[in-house]
């Protein structure tokens, strides 16, 4: 199953750490966070992928060509150098299409630009690549099928340190809780679709702001509440914690470092 990410935009809320690497560049750890997007896809067995590139598409285009396995896996040299033996490797099956898909686009125009390289296929993973998470990647997928509707999103907590305010029929704050604790669900950009997609998608419509609304008149919109780990990367300040989680080798979106773990109880799973 084909993989989109959009990784195009100008990433202005991250400028911060640096005006010429464009956000899916930035660095958690020591690999740029589209790395460890797409190394979560090709887990599970999705490893052809669609870039929509625009804002600084060189970077990731250079990234990419000057790729050397040999940094960032184990292996072992003799012969003077001259025999090189991969004990491990990690993109080396990878497809990946880089596609042009403007400056100022927005993603649903990226999207109807990279439409013919779906092929035939009828349903694809579409990302933001600006956010990780631990869900099932196989049970999204399965659901979505199921529900046999045209587009399902990933709904999860906010990771903010914000709170959100209620109040009484008078209008006086009764009290003040954090938003990742509270009954307030975002979308998550973890999204799977049908090609029917297209069909909604006029050619100066944004996914959220237009289709969506009209999947959701006709019903043909799903999703999954998941309460398990997610976190985007819009400032520098979020950018730290997933640093600080790879430095201490308690990264929850490395699933492929946790087979060991599968037998654990996982977190709750709610679907609608």
């Amino acid at each position: 199953m084909k993989v989109v990410l959009f990784c195009g935009g100008q990433g202005l809320r991250i400028r911060d750490y640096d005006m010429n690497t464009p956000k899916p560049m930035v660095p958690v750890g020591y690999r740029p966070i589209i790395w460890h997007l797409m190394r979560y896809y090709a887990h599970y067995g999705h490893n052809e992928f669609i870039l929509c590139l625009g804002h600084r598409s060189d970077v990731i285009k250079n990234y990419f060509l000057n790729y050397d396995e040999c940094l960032t896996n184990d292996f072992v040299l003799h012969g003077a150098g001259r025999g090189l033996k991969m004990i491990n490797t990690d993109i080396h099956d990878w497809k990946i299409s880089f596609v042009d898909t403007g400056i100022e686009s927005h993603v649903g125009q990226r999207l109807r630009r990279v439409r013919e390289y779906l092929g035939n296929d009828e349903t694809f993973l579409v990302n933001y690549s600006d956010g990780l998470s631990d869900v099932p990647l196989d049970q999204v997928i399965d659901h979505h099928k199921k529900s046999g509707r045209v587009a399902s999103f990933l709904a999860v907590h906010p990771a903010t340190t914000f709170h959100t305010v209620r109040f009484d029929q008078d209008g006086e704050p009764t009290g003040l809780h954090p938003a990742d604790h509270d009954d307030l669900w975002i979308n998550g950009g973890f999204m799977t679709m049908q090609r029917e997609v297209f069909d909604y998608l006029g050619p100066n419509d944004d996914i959220v702001g237009q289709v969506f609304p009209k999947l959701i008149r006709e019903r043909k919109l799903n999703y999954m509440k998941w309460s398990g780990f997610w976190a985007c990367m819009d400032t520098f300040k979020e950018k730290t914690v997933l640093d600080d989680l790879v430095a201490k080798g308690n990264a929850p979106w490395e699933v492929w470092k946790r087979q060991a773990a599968r037998s654990e109880p996982a977190p709750s799973l709610k679907v609608g």
